[in-house]
């Protein structure tokens, strides 16, 4: 098992507060894994065996916990008598109603609680209002690049870009690291972790009957990476398409359709939506917004393996980049231009153009122009594969993407 330090480094600060630590993310992109090594880091500081539960839920060996009952008598039963117990639940979601035994636990006993959970759902506003200000949720994501440089082997003849190239392929799901870049078996894998969320996470929560109309759903998010979108204008060319029926007498059905399937899409981390920001009316727009894909292996996969759009798959590799450390990011309207993201943390912003090349005097000035119109001081940067020797244009940062990515945090 190979660590992810950044995650478990958060963990170790959440270490014995009294608060419920529970991590989210797709399937297989590394939450159980980080718990057993958190296990590991347990017992390696001394913590008794006996202080310590572990269940994964996955398991046929807990088959019989099926709700909040159960697995309160459960667990009740192997809290350790002296000591704090360190109680770590993997894929919570299996067990109906589980906030109300996780509640009982920090009241009646001494317990330091983590779990896991693969969908949205885990965390619904019933849930949420149960546990409020009680628990701290750490979203986890695949493999970054400088994870991924990690978890892979390469000759040192394989350039830095060579690298990049790679990681634009396969993507950073880390069971792919097990396969050597064999082409085919990583799509044979990555195939099985779709069709689990899909089935598990999407279909069977949701007892979906249409999964051919979800399919194309999730065929046009992943073709349409950084383009305004709308579950209107995707309702009206999948009703163009003849892909839904659109009834007489009701109000664009489409456009509802669509949206209840993309929020189950984006419940089980396959897709994540961003909002636009309306920099110089300092407010949010409800309307049009894009979706990013968590992985680009899975849209490989998907659409296949195709080098069009990069200058989208950049936004999309730089937009979940920005999510790790921990911004949160908004699309920036500044008049009728558009700021590919404004990206911020409680004492930091940063205005942010992503572009596969700025060596072309029209492209430049189009990456420039939007953040030449924002009157704030906050940092402005365009990043870009380009190798140039210009690190800034008035002020505006200019950056090589894999450079921005192999930054330390």
């Amino acid at each position: 098992m190979k660590n992810r330090p950044s995650y478990m480094k958060i963990l170790m600060e959440f270490k014995d507060k009294n608060i419920i630590k529970i991590v989210t993310g797709i399937r297989r992109c590394g939450k159980s894994t980080l718990l057993q090594l958190f296990l590991q880091k347990l017992i390696a500081d001394n913590v008794p065996k006996e202080n310590i539960i572990y269940m994964n839920f996955e398991s046929l060996h807990y088959k019989e916990i099926k709700n909040y009952l159960s697995l309160y008598q459960t667990i009740s039963e192997k809290v350790a008598p002296v000591g704090k117990t360190y109680i770590i639940l993997d894929e919570i979601q299996m067990v109906k109603h589980w906030a109300k035994a996780i509640n009982s636990f920090q009241v009646d006993f001494d317990t330091d609680i983590y779990i896991t959970g693969s969908n949205a759902y885990l965390l619904s506003s019933e849930l949420s209002t149960m546990l409020s200000g009680r628990y701290v949720e750490i979203k986890m994501f695949p493999l970054s690049f400088r994870e991924f440089l990690t978890f892979h082997s390469f000759e040192s003849t394989v350039t830095m870009d060579e690298r990049f190239q790679k990681y634009l392929k396969f993507g950073g799901m880390p069971a792919i690291s097990e396969y050597n870049f064999n082409q085919q078996r990583i799509n044979d894998m990555l195939e099985g972790i779709y069709s689990t969320v899909i089935l598990k996470d999407v279909l069977e929560r949701n007892k979906i009957g249409d999964q051919m109309l979800l399919q194309k759903i999730v065929t046009f998010l992943a073709d349409n990476i950084g383009n305004i979108v709308s579950p209107n204008s995707i309702g009206n060319f999948l009703t163009h398409e003849g892909d839904i029926y659109e009834g007489k007498g009701r109000k664009n059905p489409a456009s509802k359709t669509v949206e209840s399937y993309i929020n189950m899409l984006e419940k089980s981390f396959i897709f994540y939506g961003i909002k636009r920001y309306d920099i110089k009316g300092k407010q949010h727009l409800k309307t049009l917004g894009k979706y990013y894909i968590v992985d680009m292996g899975l849209r490989n996969m998907l659409l296949g393996y195709r080098d069009v759009d990069r200058g989208h798959i950049l936004e999309n590799i730089v937009y979940f980049e920005l999510l790790r450390r921990d911004y949160r990011v908004f699309i920036g309207k500044v008049g009728e231009k558009e700021v590919d993201f404004i990206a911020e943390r409680p004492d930091d912003k940063i205005y942010v153009q992503v572009t596969e090349t700025m060596l072309g005097e029209e492209t430049r000035q189009r990456e420039l122009a939007p953040l030449r119109e924002i009157s704030d001081h906050y940092e402005k940067i365009v990043l870009s594969m380009d190798k140039s020797f210009i690190g800034s244009y008035d002020g505006i940062k200019s950056k090589n993407i894999v450079d921005f990515l192999l930054d330390v945090q």
